[in-house]
């Protein structure tokens, strides 16, 4: 069944839960689960309000420990809060993204977070030296620079610097920027990215960075490095990208070596 939302009178927001009730998967596990999922694709946005435990366990038709227990949950995960004489209330969507070779945009878009970009800078400038290095040109050779900031459902989620060779011959219109990922773009000039390397840090935000992301200054940022290779090994792009760390999670599984 396909989640939907709808308001109710009081204001409130009433998510479609179907709980499985033959189901081996408790279900507060159950309740929570879509209301997680809900919050992740836009259907339940921050401060929306989804009312009191026993106005909630009526209207599902579960007991109230069972609601409690699902509500704790994604209070302890950081993604509701219980507010005294108003409800629960929806606090944050947290965009979680596979450490993959993929697009921001692709990925927001695939897991129904309404994708949007602004673009701040699409000009032309000669490449610093550690540019030039991650692109295999010389330094002070014109490269493309892309600054953007990247929104999911309407919030802010990441600031997002790119390089790229001018020898690509790109149609790189902003407002076509501002329609799609980047990478469509490349998809679409049948560039293709066979492989990347790419590091992944942290700090504390500048007066500047905080300013692009809407958030104040010292707050925590998640690093992305990244260059991106054709399957001739040739750099198509390198690129910084600066992540809300309270709003964005790579996430990605290991196996054990052998």
């Amino acid at each position: 069944m396909k989640t939907g939302r709808r308001k109710a009178a009081d204001g409130t927001t009433v998510l479609d839960i179907a709980i499985d009730r033959m189901s081996p998967v408790p279900l507060y596990h159950q309740f929570a689960q879509q209301l997680e999922q809900g919050i992740e694709r836009g259907l339940l946005l921050p401060g929306a309000l989804l009312g009191n435990e026993i106005e909630l366990a009526e209207r599902l038709g579960l007991s109230r420990p069972t609601v409690r227990q699902g509500i704790k949950t994604l209070v302890e995960k950081g993604l509701l809060v219980r507010r005294r004489g108003v409800g629960t209330q929806v606090v944050r969507s947290t965009v979680r993204r596979p450490l993959e070779l993929t697009s921001l945009y692709d990925d927001l878009e695939e897991t129904g977070q309404a994708p949007s970009t602004r673009v701040v800078r699409n000009e032309v400038v000669p490449a610093s030296a550690e540019v030039a290095a991650a692109l295999g040109i010389r330094e002070g050779d014109s490269v493309i620079r892309l600054e953007r900031i990247r929104y999911a459902n309407g919030l802010t989620v990441a600031f997002l610097c790119n390089y790229l060779p001018t020898d690509l011959l790109l149609d790189l219109d902003t407002e076509l920027l501002e329609a799609t990922g980047l990478y469509r773009i490349l998809r679409a000039a049948r560039i293709s990215l066979y492989r990347a390397h790419q590091e992944i840090g942290a700090h504390a935000a500048t007066a500047e960075e905080g300013h692009a992301l809407g958030e104040p200054e010292g707050v925590p940022l998640l690093t992305l490095r990244r260059t991106a290779y054709n399957a001739a090994g040739e750099a198509v792009e390198c690129g910084t990208h600066l992540y809300n760390a309270a709003r964005y999670v790579f996430e990605f599984h290991l196996l054990m070596r052998r």
